[in-house]
């Protein structure tokens, strides 16, 4: 039974996530919040980027080695994702600032999209090896051991910027950003069983280069 639970909360992020995302773009198109809908409007596009992984993700067999990591994770990022769209947003023009912060959103989903294909067969939604698996080294991974992460905070960063209200950083900081670091320590405790990772690990930050 919890493993059934466990296999739908992929779609259903993505069905809460939907539903949030078409009433952003309605309520900020009907204020003629053009660059919040282009920014909502981008980050659905990514969502279907990601879809087939989202749902290949649910029909995976599920394991105790995610730890509950991918709920938090989930979970954090739809309330950071709620807050952005139901709350009122602290501006809604086209100041520097914002569009700067539109930038880092984009910059950061290709980050994460660019890192997601650099590791092919390797990546999933869950944690976990697979038959032959291999460290990839090469992209975005010379520089930092989970690139993918760093481009979801990036992205968030700038969403949060984007449609500023008092809630959302404080949800952001306080909550999304140690779930993606729970994420990660619960992922490299998986991934340093393979031979070859704790020599790759040596030297290169997880997340931040000269941060973390």
């Amino acid at each position: 039974m919890l493993g059934r639970l466990e296999s739908l909360f992929p779609p259903a992020l993505f069905v809460c996530a939907t539903a949030m995302l078409g009433w952003g773009t309605w309520s900020h198109g009907s204020r003629g919040d053009l660059l919040g809908v282009a920014v909502l409007v981008a980050y659905f596009a990514w969502i279907l980027l990601e879809i087939r992984i989202t749902f290949q993700s649910a029909t995976q067999e599920t394991s105790s080695g995610d730890r509950g990591s991918l709920q938090l994770y989930g979970i954090s990022r739809m309330l950071v994702l709620g807050t952005l769209v139901f709350l009122p947003s602290a501006w809604e023009d086209w100041s520097a600032l914002r569009v700067l912060a539109a930038v880092a959103f984009v910059a950061g989903v290709v980050l994460r999209l660019g890192s997601i294909q650099q590791l092919g067969r390797f990546y999933s939604h869950r944690v976990r090896t697979v038959a032959e698996h291999q460290i990839i080294q090469s992209g975005p991974y010379r520089f930092v051991r989970h690139p993918s992460y760093a481009g979801m905070v990036l992205a968030h960063l700038g969403v949060v910027v984007v449609f500023f209200n008092p809630v959302s950083p404080i949800l952001f900081v306080a909550l999304m950003v140690p779930a993606i670091i729970w994420r990660i320590l619960v992922e490299e405790n998986t991934l340093m069983r393979l031979d070859e990772y704790p020599a790759y690990a040596q030297g290169r930050p997880r997340l931040v280069p000269a941060v973390w």
